[in-house]
């Protein structure tokens, strides 16, 4: 691999004597790493059905890394959701950026959700995560990915961060910041971002960085904590620019250790003007450990802040009257007074138990845990847990209801194994020859949800989405 020459003599200067061991990892093979989702399946149930060839990654529980032969985005639990490709080092910012159940959180550059999902699965349902990317195509990705792992807490919005400011200010517990960055941890993985470092080097990714961070403040809670994470080794984008936020607010943040475990480092002191502790941020060296590149900060606000706790008491309803009706719901009864046709497809078709809030749009219904702020003026790609529309033929419900449901959720199900023809043929989105009773019926693998098909007497008609189908 040739990298720039720039980029050599930089790194050459700041390393010193770790720079031959550091060039020397380029010449060795990447890593591969990919994340059980613990919203459909948990850690240890994961490993006894795994086809996979997995070693721990040791700074998550969650995460482990294969051998690139096993190709386990074309295997159908990859479909089920039951994992998150992603690599190693790109696993430890939602680890330690402390996550729990009942949390507002917001993910500023989403896209394409790793860390969105990884959070996901630690609210375990509860609380709300707004997901975010100023890219209106990485969104799609996000808004996929999201609904995949049968997240049903989330709002996903395609805005820039000041314009979210002003519709969150005070709201948020944690705010994870993976900025975009000139990418240098990534050269080995990626030789596209040896090409497009050129174009995109560290000045010009510390500007947008710096314009990010100046919106963070005005959406974080005191005693909220901040995650901010780069792939990539500048100085300028990484110590500099948390001093430089720190400076801003004096007595404002606390640097929190994170914890250096399977190779990890503290950040470099001597690469800042030495006013705070950097080594208990974290380093991932790729000649140190089994990983790429990557730098994290976690960030706590304290506690006499500026900004109050923004609590949100009624539903979301933005302001500009889009949303028809939005809807607290405690019981089946309240599902019910809601609306009719959603609440017996509920009934008859599911076991769910919809506590919450109930929101319509036209014909289409959503779910969320908890009450949103007011989203007037923001683009919405995806708002909460997409239930369904009502037609003229009677409710049916979406792609997103079915993948995001555990199967015993789901009343009228059939389950085919991994290795079974009909599995690849649902997931090409192929008929089904099956007699049943006439209705939506759910189609698992191994126990675990894939989506919906329509029984029609003697076969099932597939409603797999046209854009997620397995293409051989």
């Amino acid at each position: 691999m040739k990298l720039p020459e720039e980029f050599v003599n930089k790194m050459q200067v700041l390393m010193g004597e770790e720079f031959n061991s550091y060039l020397e990892s380029y010449k060795k093979p990447r890593f591969y790493g990919l994340r059980v989702n613990t919203l459909k399946i948990s850690v240890d149930e994961f490993l006894k059905i795994s086809p996979f060839h997995l070693e721990p990654v040791p700074w998550t529980t969650d995460g482990f890394y294969y051998r690139e032969g096993d190709n386990p985005g074309r295997h159908p639990y990859y479909y089920a959701g039951l994992y998150y490709i992603q690599e190693p080092s790109a696993m430890l910012p939602g680890a330690v950026i402390g996550v729990r159940p009942g949390d507002r959180v917001l993910d500023l550059c989403a896209a394409p959700g790793g860390k969105s999902v990884q959070m996901a699965a630690q609210m375990k349902g509860q609380g709300l995560l707004v997901s975010n990317d100023i890219n209106a195509e990485r969104v799609k990705a996000l808004v996929k990915n999201i609904e995949l792992c049968g997240v049903r807490n989330a709002v996903v919005l395609n805005d820039s961060p000041d314009k979210l400011a002003k519709n969150f200010e005070g709201f948020f517990d944690k705010i994870m910041v993976d900025a975009p960055c000139s990418g240098e941890g990534m050269f080995r993985k990626d030789e596209d971002a040896v090409k497009s470092w050129e174009k995109f080097k560290c000045e010009k990714c510390s500007c947008m960085q710096w314009d990010i961070l100046q919106q963070v403040d005005k959406m974080l809670k005191p005693g909220g904590v901040i995650l901010y994470s780069t792939c990539t080794f500048s100085p300028e984008e990484d110590e500099i620019m948390i001093e430089r936020f720190m400076d801003q607010h004096p007595g404002g943040y606390e640097l929190l250790e994170i914890p250096k475990t399977g190779g990890i480092e503290g950040g470099r002191r001597e690469w800042s003007a030495g006013k705070y502790d950097f080594s208990k941020a974290a380093r991932l060296w790729p000649h140190k450990l089994n990983g790429e590149g990557h730098f994290a900060a976690v960030i706590r606000k304290l506690e006499h802040g500026t900004n109050g706790d923004n609590d949100i008491n009624s539903p979301a309803l933005q302001r500009d009257g889009s949303w028809e009706k939005a809807y607290p719901v405690n019981s089946f009864e309240d599902l019910g007074n809601f609306n009719r046709e959603l609440a017996e497809f509920i009934n008859n078709s599911t076991t769910l138990s919809l506590k919450g809030y109930v929101f319509q749009k036209g014909n289409n219904f959503y779910h969320l845990p908890q009450a949103c702020p007011d989203l007037s003026g923001l683009k919405v790609a995806k708002f909460g847990w997409y239930l369904g529309e009502n037609s003229p033929k009677g409710f049916v419900p979406s792609h997103s209801l079915a993948v995001s449901m555990k199967s015993e959720e789901m009343k009228r199900k059939i389950n085919f194994g991994a290795s079974d023809r009909e599995t690849n043929s649902y997931l090409k989105g192929e008929t089904l020859i099956d007699s049943g009773e006439k209705g939506y019926t759910g189609i698992c693998v191994d126990g675990y949800t894939l989506g919906w098909a329509k029984q029609t007497g003697d076969m099932l008609k597939n409603l797999y989405p046209k854009g997620w189908r397995k293409m051989a």
